[in-house]
């Protein structure tokens, strides 16, 4: 197996990635965060990466000072099922051992269904998660809503400024969608959401389409910052 190797982000376009997994954990302070990420990055940094067909993994800590928000990337979920069998045990015992008590907060399946990006070689200072749950499972309903989003998007008067690139992804039980949005700043991102007073994007037909539609049931905004983000070495 290759060694990790460490990166500034992941490549989350990658056409081999046929699923993505996110999940959160909870570990209840700022120096708890700092402490999770260190063991994080030594218990990987320790052993060679564990399979060809998990791609990358990524960890983001909370604007919060509490939560890590974990993504991961893999050719297949029949691979990470593979891997929750005979990898993550002996990495969560060391986690685990160095920072006790970390609430593991649930898992979640996605597939990336469309992206969009800024081509220019910004570095993301600030990652936004929009976890969208909709009033049932229905794929085709998943897709309208970020098909209405892009058409947003595109026809938007004064896009802002601070966004890089956002990556839409619909959960695999048809219930849910995750933009995974990478900002300049955090500040960016709060200057966004203050231009129009209702969310990012201007004051549209489109974006009312968006904030109004009618599979929405609701919808959480959170802010991360990037803190470690792995992938197999040469």
């Amino acid at each position: 197996m290759p060694a990790v190797q460490f990166n500034s982000r992941p490549e989350l376009t990658r056409p081999d990635a046929g699923i993505v997994k996110v999940s959160t954990w909870d570990v209840g302070t700022p120096e708890r965060q700092r402490l999770t990420v260190e063991a994080i990055r030594a218990a990987w940094a320790a052993r060679e990466w564990p399979h060809p067909g998990l791609l990358s993994y990524t960890v983001l800590t909370g604007e919060d000072g509490k939560t890590l928000l974990h993504h991961s990337q893999w050719t297949d979920e029949s691979v990470h099922q593979e891997f929750a069998r005979t990898g993550r045990d002996e990495r969560v015992a060391e986690i685990d051992a160095a920072v006790p008590g970390i609430e593991r907060l649930g898992l979640r399946a996605y597939e990336l269904y469309r992206s969009g990006v800024k081509r220019d070689n910004r570095e993301p200072g600030c990652v936004v998660i929009v976890d969208i749950e909709l009033d049932g499972p229905d794929p085709a309903r998943q897709r309208d809503w970020v098909d209405a989003v892009f058409e947003a998007l595109e026809s938007d008067p004064a896009p802002a400024p601070g966004g890089i690139s956002a990556h839409f992804h619909v959960s695999t039980d048809g219930t849910r969608v995750l933009n995974y949005a990478e900002w300049e700043s955090a500040q960016a991102h709060v200057d966004a959401l203050a231009a129009s007073g209702d969310g990012v994007g201007s004051t549209t037909p489109q974006w009312h389409r968006v904030r109004n539609h009618p599979a929405l049931r609701r919808s959480t905004v959170r802010r991360y910052t990037p803190a470690l983000s792995l992938a197999s070495g040469l």
